[in-house]
């Protein structure tokens, strides 16, 4: 084997569970410097089918763990193969092999996610809309405010919410829901991974199967139109707006006095009408709530017009939902200015 990590600190694998595998098999990548921006479907094609020219070159860790791409077992150090034996995410395919799981980075850190191409009913997410979704919470000013004591990222995925609350807010107890158990157990190691142990995964539909008010709640949802229902992707309603609405609906009722609601989404925009918008303004135009909404990017998915239940949509929008439940007077005054 070519010993791809080169110099890398050895990393040992504990005798045991997937857990404790992918967490070896993590750091070892870490340790030798991988990085991967995970790109969207359509360029992830691209960059395959380009990439399928050079067949017979050894495989790069950035073409396993971020490209889904086909290796031999000489393309890899000894240590990481190990450790994705011991895992189980080695998936023979002709004469080589793939990985069932891909790896990407964001913020400095990594995250498992399902193999390119998703298409499986419990397939994680993480792409474009992850970076996103990170970018819009490190700008608002909501986690400046504190104190954060309790936390939830709902459909959490790939656990990136609940990772970047969790680092900010080391003494918070953070959630992270799904109903995806796949989603947990990868949430469970990114957590962990990134050092964020004190986030703990939790089987729920949004908020159902959990107790309690939170100080912060968080959520970027599927919002496009899949033809498959594919969960990571379908959000519901006449234009992928209904699951967006349902997490708004959800997190009112469980925000704890001064907390806050920040969600990511996208929105079909049809004759400059957003359907999302309209709905929600009934839910929070009313007293106790402050609320702010707007377009973070314009113009994304383009090539999703084509499909079927887009033929009135002129864009795909991404927009920033900021919702805050007002604390009561008497708290209002003890917080410091």
């Amino acid at each position: 084997m070519n010993g791809v990590l080169g110099g890398a600190a050895s990393v040992s694998v504990s005798e045991g569970s997937a857990h404790h595998a992918l967490l070896a098999l993590g750091r070892l990548l870490h340790a030798g410097g991988y990085r991967h921006t995970a790109i969207s479907a359509a360029s992830h094609q691209r960059v395959v089918r380009r990439r399928g020219t050079a067949a017979g070159t050894p495989a790069s860790l950035r073409d396993i763990f971020g490209l889904s791409a086909r290796f031999s077992a000489d393309d890899l150090d000894p240590r990481i193969w190990h450790a994705m034996n011991e895992a189980g995410i080695l998936r023979r395919e002709g004469g080589g092999w793939r990985s069932k799981l891909r790896v990407a980075s964001a913020d400095g850190r990594l995250f498992f996610h399902s193999a390119y191409p998703t298409l499986e009913d419990d397939a994680v997410f993480f792409g474009p809309d992850s970076y996103r979704f990170l970018r819009a919470l490190r700008a608002t000013p909501a986690l400046a405010y504190g104190p954060v004591r309790r936390a939830v990222e709902l459909g959490c995925g790939a656990g990136a919410g609940a990772v970047a609350i969790a680092r900010h807010w080391p003494q918070a107890e953070v959630l992270a829901t799904d109903l995806n158990e796949s989603a947990l157990t990868l949430a469970a190691v990114n957590a962990d991974l990134a050092g964020a142990h004190r986030v703990r995964t939790v089987r729920s539909d949004l908020l159902a199967q959990v107790e309690g008010g939170f100080d912060l709640i968080v959520a970027h949802p599927p919002y496009l139109l899949d033809p498959l229902g594919r969960p990571l992707r379908h959000g519901g309603g006449a234009h992928g707006e209904q699951r967006s609405f349902e997490i708004v609906q959800a997190a009112l009722g469980r925000l704890a006095p001064g907390g806050r609601l920040l969600l990511y989404t996208g929105v079909a925009i049809s004759a400059g009408a957003d359907p999302l918008l309209g709905r929600l303004a009934g839910l929070l135009n009313v007293p106790g709530l402050r609320w702010r909404y707007e377009e973070i990017d314009p113009d994304i998915h383009g090539e999703e017009l084509a499909e079927a239940g887009y033929e009135d949509a002129d864009r795909i929008a991404a927009v920033w939902l900021e919702v805050q439940m007002e604390a009561p007077m008497e708290a209002q005054i003890k917080q410091p200015s």
